[in-house]
C-alpha cells in the first residue's frame, strides 16, 4: 500500500478537495474545500529543483509507507486546504495530496511537532478529547486490520490502531487513528453551497522527526487522496457515498483552478488506461514527437510493468525522462536554435534568448495508448529566470533521482492549463487543454442535473466561509450523486 506524498504544482495554482453531502445512504452530495498555494508567485530556479529533489527522495525511494512530509520553499510546489475537524469544528491546514493514502493531522499529544509555521498560518493540534464526536480506532477494528493485511499479532480491543511512516530523507511521522467529523461546504446548484459534514477516519500524529518537526513551511497535516483503501477517496467510495472519479485544472495565468469530484460532462475528455496494480497514476507512453518529427526511441523504453510506465504526477513541478529520451529530446529541441550558448543556473541548463520562445522553439507532443496526446508548448517547458535568460524544465531522471531510477514522470510543467480527469472506476486517466480560469460542468448521477463549477481566487473572497475554510487561492470541488 502506497503512502506517497504529493507536493506541489507550478506557479501559483491550487487544488480543492471535495467530500460528500449529508443525505440518505446511497446518495451523495456536492462538497467544497478551498485550498491555497503555499508560495504564490515565487519561481527561483534553485527552489524548483530543491522542491522536486526533496520530494523524490520520498517518491522515488523504495519506502513502503510514503505519506506526508514537508517541502522546500519552492515557488511552485505545495497546495494546502483549511478543513474543519471535530465537534465543535476547529480549522486545520493540510496539504492536498493526490498520491498519499490517509488524512492525518498533528495531535495534541505530539512530541516534536512544530509550534509555528514560517508561512504565516496558525497551527492547531487536534485534541480527540476536545471533540464530542471523536472516537478512537482500536487495532481489532476492520479499518485497522485491512491496513495491515489481516489480524495484528498481540492486538487487544483496548490497543489503538497505529500508523507509522518513514521517508527517504529520514523524516518520520507516527501516531494513531481516530474517527471524527470533517466539515465542508456542499454544492447545491450552480454557484451555490451550504454547510455539511461527514465522518472519516484519519491519523492523529503523536511524533514527528526530521523535517516534519521543523517550523520551516510547517502545516497541520496531510489530506491523502490516493488509491488505497485508507485514503479519503476510498473511504467515501466504500461507504457508497462517492464515485472514484475526480479531476483538476491548474491555472498558471490567474492562479487558482478547479478540483472536482464526479462525472465531468463538459468539456469532453479523451482517456488512456492506467497501468494496473501500480501505487501511482501510471500510463503507457508510446512515443514523443518534437516539432512534427518522432524521436527514435527504443521500443521498450516506457514499457509497463513493475516500476514501469509513465507517472502522471500533479505534485511534481518539472518533467523527468529516462536519460535516452532526455538526450534525444534536448537535441531535437535545440536543433531549432543551433547558435545558442548554454550555461547553468543552479544546475539548470540555461541560455540567453530574446523574442518569443513559442516562435523560436518546437512544440513537444507525447503520444499515449489509445491515441491520447499531450502537447507541451515552449512557454511551458522553458521558464525565464531573469530578463533574457531562459532555463529548461525537462530533467534527466537517471541523474536527478537519488537511486538512479531511469523513470518517466510528468509533473505540472506539462499538466498545467489542462483539465485532467482520473476515473478509478474505469481505470483510465485523460486530459484536454482548457481555460482553467473558466468553469466545467459536472452531472448529478441521481437526478441528471448538470452544475457549473467555477474556478476561484480568494482575493475576491477573503473571509471565512461559515467559519470553516479560508485560503489565498480557492478551488471548487464537486461530487455528483450516486444511486
Amino acid at each position: 500500500m502506497d503512502r506517497r506524498r504529493i507536493l506541489g504544482g507550478f506557479l501559483g495554482f491550487l487544488l480543492a478537495f471535495m467530500v460528500f453531502g449529508d443525505g440518505p445512504v446511497g446518495v451523495f452530495g456536492n462538497g467544497v474545500f478551498k485550498v491555497q498555494h503555499k508560495f504564490l508567485g515565487r519561481r527561483r530556479v534553485d527552489e524548483l529543483r530543491a522542491h522536486d529533489a526533496l520530494r523524490h527522495r520520498r517518491f522515488l525511494s523504495d519506502v513502503d509507507l510514503r505519506i506526508g512530509g514537508k517541502g522546500t520553499p519552492t515557488g511552485t510546489g505545495l497546495y494546502f486546504a483549511q478543513i474543519g475537524l471535530g465537534s465543535p469544528p476547529k480549522n486545520y491546514y493540510v496539504q492536498v495530496d493526490t498520491g498519499s493514502d490517509i488524512l492525518w493531522v498533528n495531535c495534541v499529544t505530539c512530541q516534536r511537532c512544530p509550534k509555528k509555521s514560517d508561512i504565516g498560518i496558525e497551527l492547531t493540534l487536534f485534541d480527540p478529547k476536545g471533540s464530542s464526536t471523536a472516537k478512537y480506532v482500536t487495532c481489532d477494528q476492520s479499518f485497522c486490520s485491512s491496513l495491515y493485511g489481516g489480524d495484528i499479532p498481540g492486538c487487544t480491543p483496548v490497543l489503538p490502531c497505529q500508523y507509522s511512516v518513514s521517508y527517504g530523507d529520514g523524516s518520520t511521522s507516527s501516531g494513531f487513528y481516530v474517527t471524527d467529523i470533517v466539515q465542508y461546504s456542499q454544492v447545491t446548484g450552480d454557484h451555490q453551497t451550504k454547510p455539511a459534514n461527514a465522518s472519516v477516519t484519519f491519523g492523529c500524529g503523536g511524533q514527528q522527526s526530521g523535517d516534519l518537526g521543523s517550523s520551516n513551511e510547517a502545516l497541520d497535516g496531510i489530506l491523502g487522496f490516493g488509491q488505497s483503501n485508507s485514503s479519503i477517496l476510498s473511504q467515501l467510495a466504500s461507504a457508497g457515498k462517492v464515485k472514484k472519479v475526480f479531476s483538476h485544472c491548474l491555472d498558471t495565468t490567474n492562479g487558482g483552478g478547479i478540483f472536482a469530484m464526479g462525472h465531468v460532462v463538459d468539456p469532453k475528455v479523451k482517456t488512456t488506461p492506467l497501468v494496473p496494480d501500480q501505487p501511482h497514476y501510471n500510463v503507457n507512453l508510446k512515443s514523443i514527437e518534437v516539432g512534427g518529427a518522432f524521436l527514435a526511441l527504443p521500443t521498450d523504453l516506457f514499457e509497463t510493468g513493475d516500476k514501469k510506465g509513465t507517472i502522471i504526477d500533479s505534485g511534481t513541478t518539472l518533467a523527468y525522462l529516462p536519460e535516452t529520451a532526455y538526450k534525444l529530446l534536448m537535441a531535437a529541441i535545440f536543433s531549432y536554435q543551433p547558435d545558442l550558448s548554454f550555461h547553468t543556473v543552479q544546475d539548470f541548463l540555461c541560455f540567453r534568448f530574446f523574442g518569443s520562445v513559442d516562435d523560436g522553439f518546437p512544440d513537444v507532443t507525447f503520444h499515449f495508448e489509445n491515441s491520447l496526446l499531450l502537447t507541451v508548448y515552449p512557454h511551458d517547458y522553458l521558464f525565464e529566470n531573469q530578463d533574457g535568460t531562459w532555463c529548461v524544465g525537462w530533467q534527466n531522471s537517471g541523474v536527478q533521482s537519488r537511486d538512479g531510477r531511469d523513470i518517466a514522470l510528468l509533473g505540472d510543467l506539462v499538466l498545467s492549463n489542462k483539465l485532467v480527469i482520473y476515473d478509478l472506476e474505469k481505470q483510465v486517466i485523460g486530459w484536454t487543454e482548457y481555460n482553467c480560469s473558466s468553469s466545467i460542468k459536472v452531472q448529478d448521477d441521481k437526478s441528471g442535473a448538470v452544475y457549473s463549477v467555477d474556478s476561484h481566487n480568494i482575493s475576491s473572497s477573503s473571509r471565512l466561509d461559515n467559519g470553516l475554510f479560508t485560503m489565498l487561492l480557492l478551488l471548487t470541488a464537486l461530487l455528483c450523486c450516486l444511486m
